[in-house]
């Protein structure tokens, strides 16, 4: 029976794979986008009440104009490429918040989120771009999605998240904080690296069909090395890229993306 148990586990993964929109890797994808929008909208809700929103000032503003120039940039080309149904599945939306995190996510369905501590760092509305096609780029490849099909067939076994949801809705909270950023687990680190250069890969050209210059993109890069001031830990132990790491990764798909840039 248990032999049985795990073919047919097997079986399932295997049926539940889909492909990331223009890069082609297959994800696992036991969760759909649709399912955890409910999950998306209540957390982002909740965000926007306990966090001090100044979205009116003049950096909040900046991110809110990058965010929307990016957004209609990448609808037009996923529509171009054959994907207008992910085009038309985005809800945006930009904020600033208050705090010190050196840091911007991004929900499933085109919620975004900036704190005020990345600011410095991002100086220009196309270092605000940079960091905006990185986490835009979460979105489009679903990997918030994947994430949590992956963390529920570590944490629950596979399940449906409607079942998930009834069995232990705590720890399939957690799952799905974990899957947008928020949170992490050691098992979860080199999953989530993969994400990281994924979304840098695909967030180069993001920026650059927005009409961004890319080249500004290892430069930001390296602007966040410096800050992390030797205090970053190794690189197995983060949920991100090492600083370096990103910037040779970046810097290797620049002639594609600065053909975008030039054609635009």
């Amino acid at each position: 029976m248990k032999k049985i148990a795990i073919v047919f586990c097997a079986g399932l993964i295997l049926y539940s794979c889909a492909k990331v929109p223009l890069t082609g890797r297959n994800q696992l994808a036991l969760v759909s986008n649709e399912e955890i929008q409910p999950l998306v909208d209540e957390q982002y809700d909740q965000v926007l009440k306990e966090d001090k929103v100044v979205t009116n000032t003049a950096d909040g503003q900046k991110v809110l104009k990058v965010g929307k120039r990016m957004a209609e940039a990448v609808e037009s080309y996923l529509a171009s490429q054959g994907y207008q149904e992910l085009a038309n599945s985005f809800d945006w939306e930009f904020n600033l918040l208050q705090s010190d995190q050196v840091n911007a996510w991004c929900m499933p369905g085109g919620k975004v989120a900036f704190y005020t501590g990345i600011m410095p760092l991002t100086q220009t509305e196309t270092g605000i771009a940079v960091v905006m096609g990185h986490e835009i780029a979460h979105a489009v490849a679903s990997h918030s999605a994947e994430r949590m099909s992956n963390g529920m067939v570590a944490n629950l076994g596979v399940s449906v998240l409607s079942s998930a949801i009834g069995q232990n809705p705590s720890m399939t909270q957690a799952i799905f904080l974990q899957s947008v950023g928020i949170g992490g687990e050691l098992g979860m680190l080199s999953f989530s690296r993969k994400h990281e250069l994924e979304a840098d890969e695909l967030g180069l050209t993001f920026m650059a069909i927005a009409g961004y210059d890319p080249r500004e993109a290892p430069i930001f890069w390296e602007r966040m090395l410096a800050n992390e001031n030797g205090q970053a830990p190794p690189e197995f132990l983060s949920t991100h890229p090492a600083s370096q790491t990103r910037i040779d990764k970046l810097n290797k798909h620049m002639p594609k993306a600065l053909e975008f840039y030039k054609g635009n």
